[in-house]
């Protein structure tokens, strides 16, 4: 679990005391972070001229117990682009609190990361998806009833109270689409719901959540986003679809399909990621 907190610390403390940790190991300074989900991660391994940190090493920062997470930290290039990849994210069904959950975005923006891709494999609510495709997110629906921001405000990382009418920045969503049609992918967008988790969804919630406009259903990213817009930081929202939720085919969902199914598209996103990077880079230099 999480490094103990000392009392009395607070948020922006302890990011600033990870993210001065994480810039003195690297001569790089991204601008840009991703978080790399399950089966996902691999992508980070591809990054040039690499340091990679443990996040059991990095204060106060949570550390992935989920299977396909393989919580390492990789600061690198892709292409001429500093990047910061995290090779897997903690979940709030691992028992961690939200702003445990929501933590690494704070040590992001502590590091002067202005904006960021959150990756995800996700259950197919709509359709007109199929097992496989990658889509992008273009605003979400969350059913938590829970927020990271929830509790006394520090100024130094955000407002008290902040918009999330553009919680997906349009111009990166529609980078990845444009780039996605012109690699020949399967690529989609839509809306994104979050449940609790780690038991997946019965059919009756993706019918309720079908209902209410969502078109994927997840575990993770919501909380994320809501600490980068606390931030100021952009983000870029992708899932992978591994499997259809509940009641849409007729037949049980197992972790393993969602790992197997991110491995098989692995090299679609990496191709999507390592077009869409240049792109959001101009936006932040």
């Amino acid at each position: 679990m999480a490094a103990k907190r000392k009392s009395g610390s607070s948020e922006f403390a302890r990011a600033e005391r990870a993210a001065k940790f994480i810039l003195s190991k690297t001569k790089l300074r991204p601008r840009i972070g991703l978080v790399l989900g399950s089966g996902l991660g691999a992508f980070a391994d591809e990054f040039s001229g690499a340091t990679r940190i443990d996040y059991k090493k990095i204060p106060h920062f949570p550390v992935s117990t989920a299977i396909g997470h393989a919580g390492k930290l990789v600061i690198g290039k892709v292409g001429d682009v500093a990047v910061a990849g995290m090779q897997g994210r903690v979940h709030f069904y691992e028992g961690y609190s939200m702003q445990d959950v929501a933590f690494p975005m704070r040590v992001f923006g502590r590091m002067g990361i202005r904006a960021v891709i959150l990756t995800n494999a996700a259950g197919g609510i709509n359709t007109g998806y199929k097992q496989g495709c990658l889509v992008v997110i273009r605003d979400h629906i969350n059913l938590f009833g829970a927020n990271p921001c929830i509790g006394p405000n520090d100024e130094r990382l955000g407002p008290r109270f902040f918009d999330m009418t553009t919680a997906y920045h349009k111009p990166y969503g529609n980078a990845a689409v444009e780039e996605g049609k012109r690699l020949g992918l399967n690529i989609y967008e839509g809306t994104y719901c979050i449940i609790g988790g780690p038991s997946y969804e019965t059919a009756a919630e993706i019918r309720a959540m079908r209902a209410l406009g969502a078109d994927l259903a997840g575990m993770s990213t919501i909380p994320e986003v809501i600490a980068a817009r606390h931030m100021g930081i952009k983000v870029l929202g992708i899932s992978c679809v591994t499997n259809m939720a509940a009641g849409v085919l007729d037949q049980p969902i197992n972790h393993q399909e969602v790992l197997e199914t991110g491995e098989r598209v692995k090299g679609q996103f990496v191709a999507l990621l390592r077009a869409v990077i240049p792109r959001m880079a101009k936006d932040v230099a």
